[in-house]
């Protein structure tokens, strides 16, 4: 993962963002949406990509282009910073492979107390019976 040549395709746009904002809501465009083409990336690698596209499928598009909104403050910029590092923190965490789970077995000790247990248990209500004549 080439972290200067994904920045460099990541794609900005400002646009006005929504809500309650006084006078100058209607003016400035302070909202900022990042899209990013995870298919055509040259930063990535092909496992990489595949990856990504597993683990993000529900935020893709049908193109698989990542698309995040940031409205959180007031300044364009600020907004800018801000969508960039979620983009970032979100890629790396889906780039983490978890190591696959080792399946343990049963220690024997385990095993025979519960038969043990089973075994009282069965004795217990055959002592519970009425004795037959």
């Amino acid at each position: 993962m080439d972290l200067e040549k994904i920045k460099s395709e990541l794609c900005f746009k400002a646009v006005r963002s929504s809500g309650a904002g006084g006078q100058n809501v209607n003016k400035v465009s302070s909202k900022v949406i990042l899209s990013f083409d995870i298919s055509k990336s040259h930063g990535l690698n092909n496992s990489e990509k595949e990856l990504l596209i597993n683990k993000l499928k529900s935020r893709l598009t049908s193109e698989f282009v990542l698309i995040l909104n940031g409205d959180e403050d007031r300044s364009q910029l600020k907004n800018k910073k801000l969508v960039t590092k979620r983009f970032l923190e979100m890629i790396r965490s889906a780039l983490v492979v978890q190591k696959q789970r080792k399946a343990t077995k049963i220690p024997r000790s385990v095993i025979e107390k519960r038969i043990k247990t089973k075994r009282t248990t069965a004795i217990t209500k055959q002592l519970r019976k009425p004795p037959e004549f």
